[in-house]
């Protein structure tokens, strides 16, 4: 199972949410371009990042996240405020490896079946849930769609991996939402678990379900374990 180290870009910092809420923000003070090269060295394969301005539709850190992409010779997947063809264009085409679609999934589903015409491996829908529902626009509105109806969509548009955020576990350290990842892990599409990982015992029971990869953020930051450590329990 792939892990992959997580960095949330607000107003060019790196921060962590508590369960996406942008009021309970906690600025870490890494240089983001640093950080993404000590995940690199430290053996990551692949960096999740997410743009919260764009995501919110109050900013953006498109510019850091291109250079970033450039500096580093692993895979970037990206996602916030990728609301258009152009967005996606000037993201895969910059370096970045994947793009992660999460409002456009509900909101414009045509624009993913374009997306998936011109770069069908290069396609992430992000599902970001509460309660099963899913949230869009950085999680601050409710679509009214349930979370399995939209990853089955997206199977039939042709998406070949989904991230699947529990947003009442996210940056909470609670552990992760193991009933939801153990269904969505029966569908055909590659599901990369997100949100609540606080230990290695989390990891190692993740690692049981057949996930693709897992997103871990918090964990990192607050030295809860090493990405080394990570690495070596799903590796």
């Amino acid at each position: 199972m792939l892990l992959i180290p997580a960095i949330d870009l607000r107003k060019g910092k790196t921060v962590r949410l508590l369960k996406g809420d942008y009021k309970q923000e906690t600025d870490y003070g890494h240089n983001p371009l640093e950080l993404a090269k000590e995940f690199e060295r430290k053996g990551a394969k692949r960096v999740h990042v997410v743009d919260l301005d764009g995501a919110k539709g109050d900013g953006s850190n498109r510019s850091t996240i291109l250079k970033l992409a450039k500096e580093i010779s692993i895979k970037v997947d990206t996602g916030g405020g990728i609301r258009t063809m152009r967005d996606v264009e000037e993201l895969l085409e910059g370096g970045i490896a994947q793009v992660v679609l999460g409002t456009a999934a509900i909101e414009n589903p045509k624009l993913v079946a374009e997306a998936l015409q011109k770069y069908p491996n290069q396609i992430t829908v992000g599902v970001d849930a509460l309660d099963g529902i899913v949230k869009v626009r950085g999680w601050l509105e409710g679509s009214g769609k349930d979370s399995l109806t939209l990853i089955k969509e997206m199977i039939d548009l042709g998406v070949k991996e989904v991230i699947y955020t529990d947003i009442a576990r996210d940056g909470t350290l609670l552990g992760p939402n193991y009933k939801a990842y153990a269904k969505i892990s029966t569908l055909p599409i590659n599901v990369i678990a997100s949100g609540g990982v606080s230990s290695l015992e989390d990891l190692k029971r993740l690692k049981e379900l057949p996930l693709y990869g897992v997103i871990v953020g918090k964990a990192l930051y607050e030295s809860t374990f090493t990405l080394e450590e990570a690495l070596e329990v799903l590796e």
